[in-house]
């Protein structure tokens, strides 16, 4: 899952695309590069920058989603949104996929996703709101606390659409690392991710360039490639499925490697010693 944010104050300053033509060269680039999804995001994640309200984020995704919707008619798109005003309006341009990154704080938006006819994404960020940075966040004395509520909160938003009507192959589940989150509670969750393959649903990791990254390593958003990887690969063999990455090409190359390994694929060729 390719990400491309049509704002110029993304946390990552290699994918600040606020120019239509600078975002319409980064999809060419990350289909090229291997993504079958790509998430369009109008509005910064965090609570620095600027305040973007529904109309503007509309003029924002729109334009692109059309363009990309004619440009790659089967490139499965997604909007990161926690907005249903925003996804209805894209619904009519062909959208896929509603990645609700602030768990469900706008009740209507799997019910607009499942009116579109698109799958989402359900996620967990400890009840904050939208554009909240955690602070002395805590899940309970044992560190396993954090994951218990993720599965559980993850489970209950999986529930809620398929009750709206989104068919269960088409609901993923992200535990949304970073989000309400400590870089402690992150990394716990990281090595659960095979506890999530438990609820039935298709994972999505969005591990790229994160915080827990960057001070697990005392790295820059910029520095962070290596470390994403290496977490990448890590999630990919715990059962992740789908991974939100900025570097598409980097990632592409570790999930397939990774699946060979498992022996999920083959290898593209296997001549050596023959």
């Amino acid at each position: 899952m390719a990400i491309i944010n049509r704002t110029s104050d993304s946390f990552f300053s290699g994918n600040r695309h606020a120019d239509l033509d600078s975002a319409k060269r980064a999809l060419d680039d990350h289909v090229a590069a291997g993504a079958d999804i790509v998430d369009i995001g109008g509005v910064r994640a965090g609570q620095e920058g600027e305040q973007v309200s529904p109309g503007q984020e509309i003029d924002r995704v729109i334009p692109f989603v059309e363009h990309a919707r004619q440009a790659y008619p089967d490139l499965v798109l997604s909007l990161d949104t926690w907005r249903s005003e925003v996804a209805r309006e894209a619904g009519a341009h062909g959208l896929d996929l509603v990645n609700d990154t602030w768990a469900g704080h706008d009740p209507a938006l799997v019910e607009v996703a499942a009116e579109i006819g698109a799958g989402v994404v359900v996620s967990h960020t400890g009840g904050l709101p939208p554009r909240t940075d955690p602070v002395k966040v805590t899940y309970g004395a044992d560190p396993l606390d954090v994951v218990r509520d993720v599965i559980r909160t993850l489970a209950d938003g999986a529930a809620r659409a398929v009750a709206a009507g989104i068919p269960a192959e088409r609901v993923l589940i992200d535990p949304t690392l970073d989000f309400g989150k400590t870089t402690a509670h992150s990394l716990e969750v990281l090595r659960h991710t095979a506890d999530l393959a438990g609820l039935g649903y298709p994972i999505l990791q969005a591990l790229s360039r994160k915080d827990f990254v960057g001070e697990s390593l005392g790295l820059e958003a910029d520095e962070r490639l290596e470390g994403t990887l290496a977490a990448t690969a890590v999630a990919a063999w715990l059962g992740a499925t789908v991974f939100r990455a900025h570097d598409v090409r980097a990632t592409r190359r570790v999930v397939d490697m990774v699946a060979v390994i498992r022996g999920d694929r083959p290898p593209v060729r296997a001549v050596r010693g023959t």
